[in-house]
Order: structure tokens, then sequence, then C-alpha cells
């Protein structure tokens, strides 16, 4: 079968190792184990807890503790709504794998990871990508998204918040959107690793999964909860969606790692905790950002509502490809080209890690920009 390059993550092969400032990161600053603990509290009963774990395969479909946890961040979702993957980057699969056939229409919402459209494409499907827009604040523009999807849709993939630009849909928007999805009855996968870092008002999002019946939602623990290196993620759909996608998941997964799954039970509850530190870093790297950008007369960024990166467009006539490999050989300062996320003319700037090297970094990217 063939699949075209993920570029996005062979860029992070190839650059990441040799980066000096890496403003190509999507985390908010990781946990480390420590502070997991002492956020919730009772280490050393945690720490008992752990070491007496046989390393069995564990609970298959995740633990009811895990389960639960992860209803919790739903309105309308129970254990039984949900199965546990190996990260969002792994729930998205299963959920393209188990639903498209060849010949099938999908409509992927772009710029967002490269997954939503390029596996339903290797399956034969009959992709179209719907481009979102600066001019409208990275949002969908819903007569445009409806004449795309029409009456003959299987799927449309969407982002929200939005992973590059930060854009967060609102609500009613999204109602909307699901209206259009109902008029072919078509899936909504609804990538929503970043739900839970709205920078403003309740900082979750509304869950597509809990609006339209047909509504898909992915999460994991990377972003949201700061836990990356658990590569642990969740499906939450209607119970006949989460039949089909766990025939297909017997194939690829068996089971998460149960200590990964005790970690993110762990998190969970402590979400607020964790989620206000969170927040309060991202608030904090935005303005950084945005105090730089504008006063960068190369550099133009929509300030963004949701997540942890912008997506900033340069004035420049050169490639965004080329670009990033021209700063980081000559810097050190690494930044994600758009031309990864099918948007040239872009580039992906993270925000929530480190200030200190967050303001060298662009302080270097701005002094380079003057050569240019």
């Amino acid at each position: 079968m063939f699949i075209e390059n993920f570029k996005v993550e062979e860029w992070f092969n190839k650059y990441e190792k040799d980066a000096v400032y890496d403003l190509a990161d999507t985390c908010v600053d990781s946990l480390t184990l420590n502070e997991l603990l002492e956020i919730a509290g009772g280490k050393e009963i945690y720490l008992n807890e752990i070491f007496s774990k046989k390393l069995n395969y564990g609970d298959i479909h995740g633990s009811l503790r895990l389960r639960n946890a992860i209803s919790s961040l739903y309105a309308n979702q129970t254990l039984e709504n949900i199965t546990i993957t190996h990260g969002a980057i792994g729930a998205n699969q299963l959920v393209i794998m188990s639903l498209i056939n060849p010949g099938d229409k999908v409509v992927s919402v772009v710029p967002a990871y490269q997954q939503h459209y390029s596996i339903p494409k290797s399956f034969g499907a009959d992709v179209h990508l719907y481009f979102l827009k600066e001019e409208n604040n990275w949002l969908p523009d819903l007569e445009e998204l409806a004449n795309l999807a029409g009456s003959d849709t299987k799927m449309i993939c969407i982002n929200n918040p939005n992973n590059p630009t930060g854009a967060v849909i609102p609500d009613e928007m999204l109602s909307e959107i699901a209206n259009i999805a109902r008029k072919s009855g078509a899936y909504i996968l609804c990538d929503e690793v970043y739900r839970g870092l709205n920078h403003c008002g309740n900082p979750f999002s509304v869950s597509i999964a809990d609006i339209y019946e047909n509504g898909i939602s992915t999460g994991s623990m990377s972003k949201t909860f700061s836990l990356a290196g658990l590569r642990l993620g969740w499906i939450a759909a209607g119970i006949g969606v989460i039949k089909q996608v766990n025939h297909h998941r017997e194939y690829n997964t068996i089971s998460v790692g149960m200590i990964d799954d005790y970690f993110a039970s762990l998190a969970i509850e402590n979400k607020d905790k964790i989620i206000k530190r969170n927040l309060d870093k991202i608030k904090t790297g935005k303005e950084i950002l945005l105090n730089w950008a504008s006063s960068e007369p190369k550099i133009t960024v929509v300030p963004p509502n949701g997540g942890t990166t912008v997506f900033a467009r340069y004035n420049l006539p050169v490639s965004s490809a080329e670009l990033c490999k021209n700063l980081q050989s000559e810097t050190g300062v690494m930044i994600l080209p758009g031309e990864t996320m099918e948007l040239d003319g872009y580039l992906r700037i993270g925000y929530a890690n480190n200030f200190e090297r967050l303001k060298t970094a662009l302080n270097i990217f701005s002094k380079w920009l003057r050569k240019m």
C-alpha cells in the first residue's frame, strides 16, 4: 500500500536532533513523573501501587478507571463510548481504517494533521481538501464547506482547536458543521488533542461527540496534559463506531501499557490543576510571541484562541522549507515550514516551552530576518 511521506514527522526526524532552539515544539512544558505525583498528592501511596503491579497486558480496551476518567471530559459519553489507543495518532488511524473504504468521499480541513487526508487517500478514498484562510481568522466558511461536502460525503475531518493556527471553532459553528454532515449522514472525525487549552472562558470546547450522533472525538495525553511520553490516546464515539473500531484495533493494539494507563488516569483525575498550570504557561508564551510579532515587520500573525502554536505569515521571496533550513543551519533556531502542512508562505511557531529560550530564539530570528 502506497502512502505519501508524512511531511511534519519527517521534518522533525531530520532536523529536531540538531536544533539549539526548538520553536517547532507543540507541547506545553512536559511534566516529570515527580511533578505529576506531586500534583496528585500522596506520592508514596502512588509509588507503592505502581511497584506492586504485575506487568501483564492489563485491561484490553483500557481500564475502567481510565475510561471513566476520560468520559468525565465529555457531556454525554460513558465508558462504553471510549476506547484507548496508542496516542491520538493511533486513534485517528483506527477511525479512518475502520470506517473508510475505497471510493468513499472524504473532506479534510487543512492545515491540520496529515493523517486526516493521506491515510484515506492511501486506501483509495476520494479525498477533497478544504483550505482554511487567514482572512477568515482560520475558521471555515460554512457555505464553502457545505458546497464541497455536498450530499455524498462519508467523512469530514476537522481539528479543534486547530494545529497550527490556534483557531477555535465556536460552539454554534461546530453545530452548523454537524448540520452539513447530516445531509449525507457523514461521520465527523474531530481531532481534539488541544481540547482543554482554550485561552478564554471554558478551556474545553464543546466536543463533536457530544453534539452530533456521528461525531467522533480523538484525544490524547500529549498536549492538554503535558504527558506526550505516555503515548496514550482515545476515541470517544457512539457505541456502534466503538465496536467497529475495536474490531480493527485487535489487529494493531491489543492493549496500551498498564503503567501508561495508570498515569493517564491519575492526570485526568487532577485535570483542573494540570490545565491551570498549562494555561498559565500558554498565556506567558503567547504574550511573548505576540509582542515579538507586532514589532517584526516581515511577520503577520492572527492571534490564537487555543492550543500552543501560531501560523505566522512571512513576507520574503523564499519557500518556507528553504527559509527554515537556512535559519536552522545558520542560527540553530528550528521552526516548522508551512509546506509540511500544505500551505507555503507560513511558519508554525510553538510558544509554550522555556520562555527565556523562546525570547532568545525570537530575537535571533529577528536579527536573521533583517539580513534577508
